[in-house]
């Protein structure tokens, strides 16, 4: 991939992961970047395209791929975590999990489909995370959330392969944001999230692992889950 063809738009790109997309974006030369957010007045960044966009309202998606008809290179970002349990927990809050990261990303991918196709394929890249592979405690709503949005991935990407547009999952355990607000473990910065990304996509992986807690999750995979969650227990005390 040259980075200096393509025109990206990151969703979710006022803080965090998001903005060091952005930068790193500009970074790398690219020809434009649209950076979006539900409020537009978050966006600070200069040398980008504002465009409003709040990936849980469909009116919103479809104005933005009408407005960024250029668009080559996708980065759906846009994410919550409201810390919300499965069994006692809000269900409200439980649909806002899947209704962010499960079907808001999914109708930015179908309505922004076409644009990458009409501008010779282009790349999504989906930002999952470690938890699409195990859940810990206080993490029910968003793993799942997240495990759905991991095999929606997978399935988009088999789909749009014939439109040669390269769908790619991003997996990453915990980065100094503030969505991690509270959190006590070790965290990496959000910066290295869009570096390991920008560089798979410039070599054309389909998934990137950032970190070494994420690598360990997908290689317990194939053990006896016992083993990994009596292990996980007893790091947690």
């Amino acid at each position: 991939m040259n980075f200096t063809d393509q025109v990206a738009l990151v969703t979710g790109a006022n803080r965090g992961i998001g903005r060091q997309f952005v930068e790193e974006l500009k970074e790398r030369g690219v020809k434009k970047v649209y950076a979006t957010s539900r409020r537009v007045e978050s966006l600070d960044i200069p040398g980008v395209e504002v465009l409003q966009l709040d990936i849980t309202d469909h009116n919103s998606v479809v104005a933005a791929a009408r407005a960024a008809t250029d668009v080559t290179l996708l980065i759906n970002n846009a994410g919550i975590s409201t810390g919300t349990t499965l069994v006692t927990g809000d269900l409200s809050a439980i649909h806002r999990e899947i209704d962010t990261h499960f079907w808001g990303t999914l109708d930015v991918i179908r309505e922004f489909a076409p644009v990458l196709a009409a501008n010779g394929g282009g790349s999504i890249s989906n930002v999952l995370s470690a938890l699409s592979w195990f859940q810990a405690p206080g993490n029910g709503a968003y793993g799942v959330a997240k495990a759905a949005e991991w095999n929606m991935t997978n399935a988009v990407r088999m789909e749009l392969a014939e439109q040669h547009t390269l769908v790619q999952g991003v997996h990453l355990g915990a980065a100094d944001t503030d969505i991690m607000a509270g959190y006590e473990g070790a965290m990496i910065h959000p910066r290295q999230v869009a570096k390991a990304t920008l560089d798979g996509l410039a070599v054309g992986l389909i998934e990137v692992i950032v970190d070494d807690w994420s690598a360990m999750v997908k290689a317990s995979l194939a053990d006896d889950p016992k083993v990994f969650y009596d292990g996980l227990l007893a790091q947690l005390g």
